[in-house]
């Protein structure tokens, strides 16, 4: 490392003073090339626009919008589509972009172009993690006026596609839960009619029917026991009137020889009027369809038969002898007729019976079905129910897009004409060009420096001659001398700095014109 007492600055500034053209002429010329070097480069304009995202005005209590793409990925398609070839290429032609200069320019090329000159920024508020508040779009071009205008176009088509695409994906999730709703009312239809279809053919064998089943069952069980019941009565009757019929039969027969054998019996004549008492007994303990009345009947006709007319003074009797036989005959044949319509019933109610059991048997399985076609038929009303709610959430987010209340972009700064250029900048090429100016002109100062083999110091003689150095004597200049030194460097300086402002005013008007050069020296003092 240097140290202080080896760093000696009057050296650098003998250089400086004895090498001060070399400095001077080169960083002029580099002043006068970064003035060029301005006035040729053609200056870029910058016309930039706020858009707001404005929150939907209806409260999302009220009406929930459909639209679920965030801020920034709403963006980046309207970015896509701002920005596509087909849209840039109107808007070069509406506007005229790069007609004159750049004629030669193909269109895509000028599509390119446009397109790297558009600039998007998204601000958050601040916040990281908050959704995007607003953003920027700003444009770089050379007219000033046209960025202006192509500016305030592409915050107008940011807007007009924001609307488009909101309303479009409204419209489109609408129309698609349309038809997914029409389709599961569809299905929904056929598994009624599938439901519906399967209690028609299982009715009476239905879950729900179970206890009326049992019930029946238990009717039909008890019916059939008094059937049973009534069976034996029945056949019980029927044999009664089996021996009844077989005793009448015998008594018949016997009842021939009445006389005999009735002073047989009770050693007294069996007159009219003592049958005729008898039957009276009779008929107040039976009815008239007994046998013994019926017998006794007959009795006293055969009696009041073989008995003179005017003897008989005897009541309204029955059919002839043979009429018991009969009525009990046709008892046993309407007992007979009772028995085989007390069978048909048995087998009818044993029928019932069976045909009862198998729908009580089946209806765990009948249950299963029936549950899975409940559950399918359920799940397929829930989902339609659910389907109608979206769907008029749906229509009213289209209502509200079409009316313009869902969220909105709103230009807060539109576009204004910009008044200075953002490129080149003219604060950092003036420094640049100061410091390249001053770093050439001394890196030459001290190569011509280097390069010169002269003694300049009587320590480089000692050190280079290794001879003592007695004495030194500086040059010495009379007044007039010194005045005309001083005269020659006025002038000197003065003709360099005649020169560099002309050459500067020249390149100027060369480049701009004059008009334009008087404007390009106020902006340069006001912007320095």
């Amino acid at each position: 490392m240097v140290s202080m007492e080896a760093f000696d600055i009057t050296k650098y500034l003998d250089m400086a003073a004895r090498r001060i053209w070399w400095i001077i002429i080169p960083f002029l010329l580099t002043l006068l090339a970064g003035l060029t070097y301005v006035l040729i480069t053609p200056k870029i304009y910058e016309a930039q626009t706020l858009i707001l995202v404005q929150p939907q005005k209806v409260p999302e209590d009220f009406v929930r919008t459909i639209v679920s793409a965030t801020v920034e990925d709403r963006l980046r398609t309207i970015s896509q589509q701002v920005t596509s070839r087909t849209n840039l290429e109107r808007i070069i032609k509406e506007h005229n972009l790069y007609g004159s200069a750049d004629t030669r320019m193909l269109i895509d090329d000028k599509v390119a172009l446009l397109r790297r000159m558009v600039q998007i920024d998204v601000s958050h508020g601040g916040r990281r993690g908050q959704e995007a508040n607003a953003f920027t779009i700003s444009l770089r071009g050379k007219d000033p006026k046209k960025i202006m205008e192509v500016t305030n176009a592409l915050a107008s088509n940011f807007i007009s596609e924001n609307l488009r695409i909101r309303e479009s994906q409204a419209m489109g999730t609408s129309a698609f839960i349309s038809d997914e709703l029409a389709s599961v009312e569809k299905r929904l239809m056929e598994k009624e009619e599938q439901l519906k279809q399967y209690q028609e053919r299982y009715m009476g064998g239905l879950p729900e029917q179970l206890q009326t089943n049992l019930s029946i069952l238990e009717r039909l069980q008890a019916q059939l026991d008094q059937l049973h019941n009534t069976m034996r009565d029945s056949e019980n009757r029927r044999i009664i009137l089996q021996a009844q019929i077989a005793e009448e039969q015998r008594a018949t027969k016997t009842e021939l020889l009445i006389p005999s054998a009735s002073q047989g019996v009770d050693n007294r004549p069996r007159d009219i009027t003592s049958l005729t008492n008898e039957l009276a007994s009779l008929e107040a303990r039976y009815t008239r369809n007994h046998p013994d009345v019926i017998r006794l009947r007959e009795m006293i006709a055969r009696l009041a038969a073989e008995m003179p007319e005017s003897e008989t003074d005897l009541p309204e009797t029955g059919p002839p002898v043979s009429r018991v036989d009969q009525v009990l005959k046709r008892q046993l044949k309407d007992t007979g007729l009772q028995i085989e319509t007390i069978k048909a019933e048995i087998k009818k109610t044993k029928s019932q019976i069976k045909w009862y059991q198998k729908k009580v048997e089946e209806t765990p399985k009948r249950e299963q079905e029936l549950l899975s076609l409940k559950r399918d038929y359920g799940n397929l009303n829930e989902l339609y129910n659910s389907l109608l709610n979206r769907k008029l959430e749906a229509e009213i987010a289209v209502s509200m897009e079409k009316k313009q209340k869902g969220e909105q972009f709103r230009v807060v700064d539109p576009a204004k004409t910009p008044g200075r250029p953002v490129a080149p900048d003219l604060r950092r090429i003036i420094l640049l060009t100061f410091a390249l100016g001053l770093g050439l002109g001394g890196g030459l100062a001290f190569l011509m420096e280097t390069m010169d083999t002269s003694y300049k110091t009587p320590e480089e003689a000692e050190k280079e001659l290794q001879l003592p150095v007695l004495v030194t004597i500086p040059i010495r200049h009379t007044e007039t001398e010194l005045k005309n030194i001083k005269r020659k460097k006025v002038l000197a300086f003065s003709s360099v700095a005649v020169v560099f402002v002309v050459s500067a005013v020249g390149i100027v008007i060369a480049v701009k014109g004059v008009d334009a050069t008087l404007d390009f020296i106020k902006d340069i003092f006001a912007r320095v």
